[in-house]
């Protein structure tokens, strides 16, 4: 299975990410089914041409509004659209996360409520084609990765249904905000909108590493062409690759190695709730672990020491909750590596009908299963039996497995 790499070269718009996509043999009725599975299909029209900008080749993806309904969609009626739509679980998830995004970032900036947001504020049928048609396409391809560089936002002004807003627009600062995306700026920032509020929504929802991989060959490649002229190629640019981060980092190898990044810190003037209430962020905001005991600090104070795993892309997301949840004036940090059991979470059929499980594969091959505890608990509360039988009924009588995802 390849990766997929986007390269904002300067910017990321939704039409040059579609345009990309089919230049890179996405074909259009891949593109265009869950539009059409969703309803959509009288309501514009699609085309995909070859274009140019300072003599670089590419996809320019035009969609035309046929639109003659006078009815003001709101994110409420989106939404039901898209929940409601026969489309694959996976698609509909990322179609979902993308407008939601996009409308909880325009009704900050707008101060309504996000279902209250007008269709126009969060794109027109243009970016309704345009997000539905690049998360169909990424969903078609199904790579391993998505790795994107960071993009860059512009400057001057940009006309919109509001009037004339400054560039970055509120939406696009507060999608950046939000999602905590780096962003690449120089002092002399091109004059013109670089980034639109799709393109930094699909972004991201989509890319899993906002930065390149250290090494990879390119397989295949796909050009999207821009509207606005600038003095050199608007474009985007998107690759199947082939990474290579570590030849032992391989998903078919078990156990696999990963990298992993380490944060701690000494805290000694905050109460052990607060204490309790920042280990809890640190594990909602998903930590792989927390592990925090009392010890004995300077002046005889007793403290705590705060040991956090984390997933090494999301370090810096944690190193700033350090500092805005806890009281310390500083954390240490290290990168390890770790070797981890394949591991996928599923459902078996018992006794006591459809339970929760996790499956782990050894290295000779075999196959651990383990319930989930939560399931354990509930069981145990609704039969009045212990633990053990609870555990003891669900090994004798676990039969069909379901996998909820692949190995990982």
């Amino acid at each position: 299975m390849e990766d997929v790499l986007i390269e904002c070269s300067p910017g990321i718009s939704g039409d040059m990410l579609l345009g990309a996509f089919y230049d890179l043999g996405v074909p259009k009725k891949v593109i265009e089914k869950p539009l059409i599975d969703l309803g959509l299909k009288d309501l514009y029209q699609l085309e995909f041409k070859e274009s140019k900008s300072c003599s670089i080749r590419g996809v320019k993806a035009k969609v035309e509004n046929i639109d003659c309904s006078p009815i003001k969609r709101t994110w409420r009626s989106i939404k039901e659209l898209i929940l409601n739509g026969h489309l694959e679980d996976k698609l509909k998830k990322i179609i979902f996360e993308v407008f939601e995004s996009l409308a909880i970032a325009e009704g900050k900036v707008h101060g309504i409520k996000s279902e209250e947001v007008h269709f126009h504020e969060i794109g027109a049928i243009d970016s309704l084609v345009d997000i539905i048609g690049v998360c169909a396409a990424l969903n078609y391809l199904n790579p391993k990765k998505v790795y994107c560089n960071e993009p860059m936002l512009g400057k001057g002004f940009v006309q919109t249904e509001h009037g004339k807003l400054s560039v970055p627009s509120p939406a696009v600062i507060e999608l950046i905000r939000q999602k905590n995306i780096k962003v690449f700026s120089n002092r002399d920032s091109i004059e013109g909108e670089l980034s639109t509020p799709t393109g930094i929504a699909l972004l991201a929802n989509l890319v899993n590493y906002l930065e390149l991989p250290s090494k990879y060959s390119i397989n295949s490649y796909g050009v999207g062409i821009g509207n606005l002229k600038f003095p050199f190629p608007n474009l985007v640019r998107v690759y199947k690759i082939t990474s290579f981060e570590d030849s032992s980092n391989n998903e078919q190898i078990n156990p696999k190695r990963e990298e992993i990044s380490v944060q701690e810190a000494w805290i000694d003037d905050q109460t052990p709730e607060d204490i309790s209430n920042f280990v809890e962020k640190l594990r909602i905001e998903g930590a792989y672990d927390v592990s925090y005991q009392a010890i004995n600090m300077k002046k005889n104070r007793i403290g705590f020491s705060i040991q956090a795993i984390l997933p090494k892309e999301k370090k810096e997301f944690f190193r700033r909750l350090w500092f805005d949840y806890s009281n310390t004036i500083g954390v240490r940090e290290r990168t390890q590596s770790r070797w981890i059991l394949l591991r996928r979470r599923g459902e078996c059929s018992t006794t006591f009908g459809n339970i929760k499980v996790k499956q782990t594969l050894k290295p000779d091959g075999s196959i651990i299963m383990k319930p989930e505890n939560d399931e354990v608990l509930r069981l145990k509360l609704k039969h009045k039996i212990s633990t053990y039988e609870i555990r003891k009924i669900i090994n004798e009588s676990s039969k069909k497995f379901k996998a909820f995802e692949n190995w990982k």
